[in-house]
């Protein structure tokens, strides 16, 4: 589970790099996704989400995690812009890696 801390600077806008736990086998590992957050969404409740964009080889990839999984090892939050236009950020879909830089002053 993630803490109250960390949970607080999960907004749209922020740049965050989430730790999954991958079982292969009877081995498990922990592989990183990073991104911006898009959106955060149904607040602490137990189906709580946010949903992650990156760029993986010039295709948009978009993960949506439970805040209360167990598969999250951990969430380190990069960057936070001070301030977003908007609660949803999906506008950002459609703009180029440049532009969304220059959209949220990063």
């Amino acid at each position: 589970m993630i803490p109250t801390e960390v949970l607080e600077k999960i907004r749209p806008g922020a740049r965050v790099r989430v730790w999954e736990r991958i079982k292969e086998g009877d081995k498990e590992r922990q592989s990183a996704f990073e991104g911006i957050v898009l959106a955060r969404k149904h607040g602490d409740e137990a189906g709580a989400t946010f949903t992650v964009r990156a760029i993986l080889q010039e295709v948009g990839v978009e993960k949506v995690y439970p805040v209360h999984s167990p598969v999250i090892a951990k969430v380190e939050v990069i960057s936070s812009p001070k301030k977003v236009s908007r609660a949803k950020l999906y506008f950002l879909r459609k703009l180029s890696p440049k532009r969304v830089a220059e959209k949220l002053k990063i």
